[in-house]
């Protein structure tokens, strides 16, 4: 590796750092950047005393494990279609991304101004989106689609290491602590954008807690199949729908905040193929709707459980979609769903709502309540987080 110190060009040998290479021009005020533009196919740690830049989308293929220190930062090079940048670890492989409430993980976009140490932006808010990227999980648990593996969507098909699914629900890919993923979601073509943590049949033995996904340009998290569970969640200005599932994924998805999605709080889908699984489980939340089109999307097909969940900050024309068919299903359903009502219309004139007017078929398993007794403990999310910095989790 060639490291620039005082205007000097110095060779230096790391080791297992396959594919990372230093960029004289720096990324630090007079500090160190690391060009990262190839794929990781042995064990290699990026150090948390200089900032990773992905010139590409770049894959920590099967066999290898990237550990990233707490405190590193990564930055995703602007680019879209074949060009646009991630990481991905593929099946068989393993990402070791272990921050800690004092010094998280922070992954954004090259255009970000955020140096080490800090955890807000200088420059970059909540709305600004697509700038690259971003964080792709693929395992061998299984899914439930026309075929056991399958295709993420955001990695073009000519690249073999964006398969996922398999046949080992217990599959470990490793472990996401204390993550913050932002300013991604760029387009690799037509309605085919990058989620902000895509989770594709990532199995059990993967550990996923204390994640940020912040102004992704499509989803916020999305799932597809796999039996991973994800505890404290926080998702803020998803240009899509912040919370994704599909295919059948068995987890669990626990203590979460969601702030302003682009499209649904929720969009909820089923299995796809013949294997069903036995559902997911959805709880102690908190949404703040604000610009959202819609609450919660569900089908015909969706395996979910919820409960405990809060919304506030709601907008007239909100709602939610094919409950019915939803509940009509067996072992599955939604309840102790709260929401504080709107008391002026779209005008701004005083008017009295239910929650028929946005919980559509929910009966009595939505309530209005003027204080939140569900919903999540903010209280996780405190310092590290981007939403706590910047003031959005001042209404939790």
């Amino acid at each position: 590796i060639a490291i620039l110190l005082t205007g000097t060009l110095m060779m230096v040998s790391c080791g297992s750092d396959d594919g990372t290479t230093i960029d004289p021009s720096g990324i630090l005020e007079g500090g160190l950047g690391v060009l990262v533009d190839a794929n990781i196919t042995s064990n290699t740690t990026w150090s948390n005393d200089s900032i990773y830049v992905l010139a590409s989308r770049v894959t920590v293929e099967s066999g290898a494990t990237l550990t990233i220190e707490p405190g590193c930062i990564v930055k995703g090079r602007a680019g879209t279609g074949a060009n646009a940048t991630a990481l991905l670890i593929a099946r068989g492989a393993k990402l070791m991304a272990e921050g800690t409430a004092a010094n998280p993980i922070i992954f954004t976009a090259e255009a970000d101004q955020i140096t080490l140490g800090q955890i807000q932006s200088p420059n970059l808010t909540a709305d600004l989106n697509g700038l690259w990227g971003g964080l792709l999980v693929l395992g061998n648990a299984r899914i439930s689609a026309d075929n056991d593996a399958e295709q993420i969507e955001g990695i073009p098909a000519t690249d073999i290491n964006g398969l996922y699914g398999g046949t080992d629900d217990a599959d470990n890919s490793g472990v996401i602590r204390y993550v913050s993923v932002r300013h991604g979601g760029a387009n690799i073509g037509e309605g085919n954008e990058i989620n902000g943590i895509t989770l594709g049949g990532v199995g059990s033995g993967t550990t996923i807690e204390y994640v940020e996904v912040v102004g992704n340009q499509d989803d916020g998290i999305e799932w597809f199949g796999g039996s991973v569970n994800v505890s404290n969640a926080v998702v803020v200005g998803a240009g899509d729908d912040a919370i994704d599932t599909d295919q059948a994924w068995s987890g669990t998805l626990n203590n979460f905040i969601v702030i302003n999605p682009g499209d649904e709080a929720f969009e909820l889908d089923g299995p796809e193929g013949t294997f069903v699984g036995s559902g997911h489980t959805i709880t102690n939340g908190s949404v703040k709707a604000d610009g959202a089109a819609g609450l919660i999307d569900f089908d015909a097909t969706t395996d979910a459980t919820l409960s405990n969940i809060f919304f506030f900050d709601l907008t007239i024309g909100q709602d939610v979609e094919e409950y019915t068919a939803f509940a009509a299903q067996t072992g599955f359903g939604a309840t102790s769903i709260e929401a504080v009502l709107p008391t002026v219309d779209a005008d701004g004139n005083a008017a009295t709502y239910t929650v028929a007017d946005f919980f559509t078929d929910m009966g009595t398993n939505a309530t209005a309540v003027t204080t939140a007794t569900v919903g999540a403990d903010a209280s996780v999310f405190a310092d590290w987080t981007f939403a706590s910095v910047t003031g959005e989790l001042s209404d939790f």
